[in-house]
């Protein structure tokens, strides 16, 4: 859109490096060019802006192939205003005086025309194709057979429009057809998936196989080394237990050995000594042997007086000692032998 700057009496429009702008006057042309400024009269100016740069349409349409299949064709088009004198006569490319807008839809009558002319050159070559070799070889004679018709267009070429480029993006079937088309193919690679899936399986398989038969010849081995080591226990258990056996029956050799020379040691010391007592109790009966009845009588006193418990009080009457005295002086003999003492009277 071109700058235009009002003033009272006169206008000024300044254009771009991009838009041809031509000036009409009564029917002739005052200004024509590319990124003019102009001063001009707004009353009796007729001004026309035409884009003279590269501009991209997208195509999108739908056609149908020799075996009656609807397919969807995805383009674009590059084109340019070669001829904008030319192209600005043929299409409405005025501009409003006063805001610089154009009066009409000039670049939509563009790309209708442009779309148009395309679709019926793809139309043309596809109707005479089946739906596989549309989709499988088609793309780069579609592109050529737009390019071809679009170049040779008498009507593009009077108007001034040149085609820089054509690219066909993709030619695609209805959804259905597509799966279908697919399906094929899926099964192809459904087949070689699985395929390698039961190989990747018999593998596992095998592997799992050859774990298992090495696990189960670990186990054997390892059985075989615990009969080993049973075995080997058992062995050093028998040797241990002989061992200890025979240590026992030393040491209880030993044991009997020591108490019985333990045993004799005593029943030696015990003969001694009992033969040292019989020899004093012979002696001491022999000493006693020729004694008179009274002496044998104290000396019997005497020694169960130092055997008795002890006495706290012992009393003795005339009547207890008159028969012992009387006694003792009828047994006397010639050696006087005094009468014992009394224990002395505690109190």
């Amino acid at each position: 859109m071109a700058d235009i700057t009002r003033y009272p009496v006169v206008r000024h429009i300044r254009g771009r490096p991009t838009t041809f702008v031509q000036h009409l006057r009564h029917g002739r042309v005052i200004h024509s060019g590319t990124g003019l400024s102009f001063w001009f009269m707004p009353l009796n100016a007729v001004l026309s802006e035409v884009p003279v740069d590269d501009r991209e349409l997208p195509l999108l349409f739908h056609a149908r192939t020799s075996d009656f299949q609807d397919v969807t064709v995805q383009a674009s088009l590059t084109y340019r205003v070669a001829e904008p004198a030319t192209a600005a006569s043929r299409i409405d490319f005025s501009i409003d005086s006063v805001h610089g807008r154009w009066r009409a839809t000039p670049l939509e009558q563009i790309a209708n025309m442009l779309t148009e002319a395309a679709q019926q050159q793809a139309l043309g070559l596809l109707a005479t194709m089946r739906l596989a070799t549309a989709l499988v070889d088609s793309i780069a004679a579609v592109r050529k057979q737009i390019e071809s018709g679009l170049a040779a267009d008498q009507r593009l070429q009077q108007t001034g429009i040149t085609i820089i480029g054509v690219r066909v993006v993709a030619i695609r079937p209805e959804p259905e057809v597509e799966r279908s088309l697919q399906t094929p193919t899926r099964e192809v690679i459904q087949q070689e998936a699985d395929k390698a899936t039961f190989e990747r399986r018999a593998l596992a398989v095998e592997s799992e196989r050859a774990i298992s038969e090495n696990e189960m010849q670990s186990q054997i081995e390892l059985a075989r080394r615990e009969e080993q080591l049973v075995a080997q226990r058992g062995t050093n258990a028998r040797r241990e237990a002989e061992e200890k056996a025979a240590a026992s029956g030393i040491a209880t050799e030993s044991e009997a050995a020591r108490e019985q020379r333990l045993a004799e040691g005593r029943a030696q010391g015990i003969r001694v000594v009992g033969a040292a007592e019989g020899a004093a109790e012979t002696a001491r009966l022999a000493a006693y042997r020729d004694l008179q009845d009274g002496i044998l009588l104290g000396l019997a006193l005497r020694e169960l007086a130092g055997n008795l418990p002890k006495i706290s009080n012992l009393i003795l009457t005339p009547d207890l000692l008159a028969p012992v005295l009387s006694k003792l002086a009828t047994s006397a003999t010639p050696a006087v032998v005094a009468p014992p003492r009394p224990a002395p009277r505690k109190s």
